[in-house]
């Protein structure tokens, strides 16, 4: 029963989550004749669905971790701040570039808007490894029971390799979209992911044995050789 249930909450999550992108897509867009929007959301919700069936077979417990995400379910104000943030950055990303073509048409060639759809595949298998090496990691900030410090894959690149495949998926939209306006919001979701990212690292120091070791083995946060 219990197992039905999650893959029940993972499945009306998708759809959820795919008909919000198809609101955000195609209405700021004013059509639903928008070839690059109907490709991104392939791609997107192909990958989604392709990791959600991998988890439900392999991870259930991470999967019943991701399902807890959002401002509401974190329990510190400023990652529920953090948060709203970035979902009201991820709104953007979509919907700027929509918004673009409507009024201007496709600024880019479909080559480079193919090129977007492959960042965002690229996103969506970094996560993907990520969650094939870290079992822990949750979609609010938090230590769990048991949780110990992941150093392998690509842990060994970067502290945070999750908000990399993120940053990559992100980048990757509004070019699938057709316009480059996409990126403003990239940056606020950026931004947040810079916050977060200090503010978990206190967390992960004070309450994670082994994690202030390996910190100072593995430097770079978020972009290897950068940050």
């Amino acid at each position: 029963m219990a197992e039905r249930s999650l893959r029940w909450r993972a499945f009306v999550g998708l759809a959820r989550l795919a008909g919000v992108m198809a609101l955000l897509v195609f209405v700021p867009a004013g059509t639903a004749r928008y070839g690059r929007g109907w490709v991104l959301l392939g791609v997107f919700l192909g990958a989604a669905l392709a990791v959600t069936l991998r988890l439900l077979r392999s991870d259930r417990a991470l999967l019943e971790r991701r399902l807890k995400s959002g401002p509401a379910a974190e329990s510190r104000p400023l990652q529920k701040l953090l948060q709203s943030l970035a979902s009201l950055g991820f709104v953007g990303v979509l919907v700027l570039p929509a918004l673009d073509v409507r009024w201007h048409g496709p600024r880019l060639p479909w080559a480079v808007s193919l090129g977007g759809d492959g960042l965002v595949a690229l996103g969506y298998w970094i996560i993907a490894r990520v969650f094939q090496e870290n079992s822990f990691t949750a979609a609010t900030v938090e230590v769990g029971a048991g949780q110990t410090v992941t150093t392998t894959g690509p842990y060994a690149v970067v502290r945070h390799p999750m908000y990399s495949g993120a940053l990559v998926l992100l980048l990757g939209i509004p070019l699938a979209l057709g316009s480059m306006w996409g990126w403003w919001a990239t940056l606020l979701v950026a931004l947040t992911l810079v916050g977060r990212i200090l503010d978990e690292e206190k967390l992960l120091v004070r309450d994670l044995p082994g994690y202030d070791a390996y910190r100072r083995q593995t430097r770079s946060r978020l972009i290897p050789y950068v940050w």
